[in-house]
Order: C-alpha cells, then sequence, then structure tokens
C-alpha cells in the first residue's frame, strides 16, 4: 500500500523527548510496512561531540543531588475513555508486577484483589410455607393434648375441667349411713391389768349343777369324750362372770396332743403335761398318762381330770380377760431369771385358783364329796414344783398350791385369786 501523507509521523509527535501534547505510551503507535525512500543528514558519532554526548542524570536516591523524576505518570481519571489499543504493543517500559498489578495477558488474576468478595443474601422464606408449619404444629400439639387427656380418664383419675355426666335416679336418694367412727383404745398398763382386773369384782362362779360325765376314760377316744363333756359344764360357770367383769365370752377348744404341732397352733407344751394355747384358744390333753392313771387307779384318775380340765380352764378365762397377754408382757420384761420365774409361778397359781373356784361352786353335782373329795384335797396338797423332775420353778411349790386352792374351793370366787399383789413369800 503506499505511503500517504497522514502515515508519515511528525516531528516529536510519539517519539520520545518530542514536544507534543501526548503522552509517551498513551497513543497507540503506528507501524510502518515500508522504509522511507531517503536517508536523513548523517550524524558524527564522536563522543565528544555534545550533540550526541550527553551527561548523565545522577540516581534520585543519592543524598545532595537532584532528579528531574517526579514519579509515575499521572493516571487517567476514574470513569474516562481509554484511548484504545491500534498497535500490537505499547511504548516500551518495564511493566508493574506486585500485590496491586494489572492482570497479565495470560488470563491469570492478581494476588490480591482489595475489593471484598460480593455478600450472598439470606435466603428467604417463603410466606405460604411458614404458615403451612405453623398449622402443623398446632395439629400435632392439638392431638397430643387430646391424648393425654384420654390417657387420664382411662386411668380413673379426676379431671377438674371436665364435665362428669351423672344419671339422675328415678326415684329418692337413699339416705346415708351412720358414719364410722374410730375409737382410740385407752391403753391399761400391765400391772394394772394383773392386779386391778374387773373380773375381781364380778362375783362367784355360777353354780350349773352339770355332772361327772359317765365316760369311762379307758382309751385314746373316750378320754377326749370326757374331757370335751366337761367342757359345757365349764362353759355355763364361767360364762356369766365374764360377761358381769365386762369381757366378751368364747369357748375354747379342746383337743389331743397328738393332733396338734407347733406349727399348726403356734403353742408347744411339755407332752406328759396338759397345757393352754392362747393362739388358738385350745386345751391340749396328754392322755397317755390319763390312761396310764385310769389303769392303776379310777377313781383317783377321774377326779385328778376334773381338776386338770378346770386348771387348764382357768388359763382361758385369764385369756379373755387379757390376763394372760399381760402376765406373758411381764415375764419378757424382767430383768433376770428368778423374776421371770416369779411372774410364771403367779400365772400359774390363778389358773390353780380360778379351777379351785369352779370345782368349789359345782361339788355337790360333780359329787366332790366324802371320799372323792378328800382325794381332790390330796392331790391339791401334793401338786407342784417339788415333783418336777427337771426341779422348775415354774408351777408354785405344793404349799403355795394349796395356799391358793382352799380359799378358793370354799369361796367360788375369782377374788380370792389376784396372785399378783400377794407377797412373793406366797407365790414361792
Amino acid at each position: 500500500m503506499p505511503d500517504t501523507e497522514e502515515d508519515t509521523p511528525q516531528p516529536g509527535h510519539f517519539l520520545p523527548g518530542g514536544t507534543g501534547e501526548s503522552v509517551p505510551g498513551s497513543r497507540p503507535l503506528t507501524l510502518r510496512s515500508g522504509q522511507p525512500a531517503g536517508l536523513g543528514k548523517a550524524r558524527s558519532v564522536d563522543f565528544d561531540d555534545s550533540s550526541v554526548r550527553r551527561k548523565a542524570r545522577p540516581i534520585p536516591t543519592e543524598p545532595g543531588t537532584e532528579s528531574d523524576y517526579s514519579g509515575p505518570p499521572v493516571a487517567p481519571l476514574a470513569g474516562g475513555p481509554a484511548a484504545p489499543l491500534t498497535g500490537t504493543r505499547r511504548a516500551g517500559g518495564p511493566r508493574r508486577t506486585g500485590w496491586q498489578s494489572n492482570p497479565p495477558r495470560t488470563g491469570a488474576g492478581a494476588q490480591f484483589k482489595a475489593e471484598l468478595p460480593p455478600v450472598k443474601p439470606p435466603r428467604q422464606t417463603s410466606r405460604p410455607v411458614v404458615a403451612g408449619l405453623a398449622i402443623v404444629l398446632v395439629v400435632v400439639l392439638t392431638a397430643a393434648a387430646i391424648g393425654g387427656f384420654k390417657l387420664v380418664d382411662r386411668y380413673g383419675v379426676e379431671r377438674p375441667l371436665s364435665q362428669p355426666v351423672v344419671k339422675q335416679p328415678e326415684g329418692p336418694l337413699p339416705a346415708p349411713p351412720n358414719p364410722t367412727v374410730t375409737e382410740t383404745a385407752t391403753v391399761v398398763p400391765d400391772v394394772d391389768r394383773l392386779q386391778k382386773n374387773t373380773i375381781y369384782a364380778a362375783g362367784q362362779v355360777a353354780s350349773v349343777s352339770c355332772k361327772e360325765p359317765a365316760i369311762k376314760p379307758n382309751s385314746q377316744s373316750a378320754i377326749l369324750r370326757y374331757y370335751k363333756a366337761l367342757l359345757p359344764c365349764l362353759d355355763k360357770a364361767w360364762a356369766p362372770v365374764l360377761k358381769r367383769a365386762g369381757y366378751p365370752f368364747r369357748s375354747p377348744k379342746v383337743v389331743l396332743q397328738t393332733n396338734q404341732t407347733e406349727a399348726d397352733t403356734g403353742c408347744t407344751g411339755e407332752e406328759d403335761v396338759a397345757y393352754y394355747c392362747g393362739a388358738d384358744e385350745s386345751i391340749n390333753i396328754s392322755w397317755k398318762n390319763d390312761l396310764k392313771f385310769y389303769k392303776d387307779d379310777p377313781l383317783s384318775a377321774r377326779v385328778w381330770m376334773m381338776d386338770t380340765m378346770a386348771h387348764e380352764y382357768g388359763h382361758h378365762v385369764q385369756e379373755l380377760t387379757e390376763m394372760l397377754t399381760a402376765a406373758w408382757s411381764r415375764e419378757g420384761w424382767a430383768k433376770n431369771k428368778a423374776e421371770e420365774l416369779d411372774w410364771t409361778r403367779r400365772k400359774e397359781l390363778q389358773a390353780t385358783c380360778f379351777g379351785a373356784a369352779f370345782l368349789g361352786a359345782n361339788k355337790k353335782s360333780l359329787g366332790l364329796s366324802g371320799n372323792k373329795l378328800k382325794i381332790w384335797q390330796w392331790e391339791a396338797q401334793h401338786s407342784g414344783d417339788e415333783y418336777n423332775p427337771k426341779k422348775i420353778r415354774d408351777h408354785g411349790s405344793r404349799k403355795s398350791n394349796w395356799a391358793w386352792s382352799a380359799p378358793a374351793f370354799a369361796s367360788a370366787n375369782p377374788k380370792s385369786c389376784n396372785t399378783f399383789i400377794a407377797p412373793a413369800a406366797k407365790v414361792s
């Protein structure tokens, strides 16, 4: 393409050191495809030539020197139009490097960017979604509350907010029963129960005109029938006395020792001696000794059996008047063995006295006169701890037994049997 005048650069227009208004590097350099046809005027290459040799400028950083260096060119105004590139390169000069460098042509970004990254706006939940979740929550809470009320109602717990359905009765309501009044019983000390019992002021034992059973106690079954035949007579004699003393009356049971065990009754006793069990209110008979005694002396055996039955029934009277329980309590609180045996002897001697009172009240109908009376007196005078093979002093001496039996037989009154106020010598 032929060169034109417009393509020819003007002096100082784009070259360094020119007087043009443009700043070096601010406008593109236009390359020409051809060289000018003529050569310019030759210049001397002599270093002495002042036009060629120039004095070097001092380094601006040396002290005491002045420099024409005034910093980098002024940056273009922000927002101003940038001069378009029309060539392939800019004016020479080093490129800037560092954290604030412009992106190179390779496309890589700068090492640091002053501007903060854009912050994503918070995610906003749609109002219909929020309203739907609120409705679901209300439904769940309502269902849980209804289920809780049903569970409470299932177990019969009263709900104050609920309105119970009451069926109206067809007829008038029945009158409510009288309220139950609980009375606290007065605690009576053991000693008062024993020494001041109302049985002592109840009067004589009743005479009921009962006769000795016409049963020969010559076998185990016959011995049991003999004792059971005496039982109604004793019930009739003692029932009025207990009623006057203010105690309820109950008839005891009569059993053979072979038919009872400690596990059944909670009581135990010697195999060869009859005993009373307060746990089931039973009189336990030792039939073997009675059978042997009857074979040796029938009359003395029958008197002995009547006296034994009267003595054991005396323990039943103690049970009904709560004196037996009080006596057992005193024995348990004893400080030593001697004191325990003292309470035991008083209890046993009183039962003997109660038995003598019954025999004395019914001596005529029972035939206790003449020879039978003498047999009873002899047996009462010879019954005591002296004849115990184990020598245990728990029933009183023969002297003490007779001392309580004789007055009670004569008076037929329980008043004669307060062994718990007697001196120790009389219950030895």
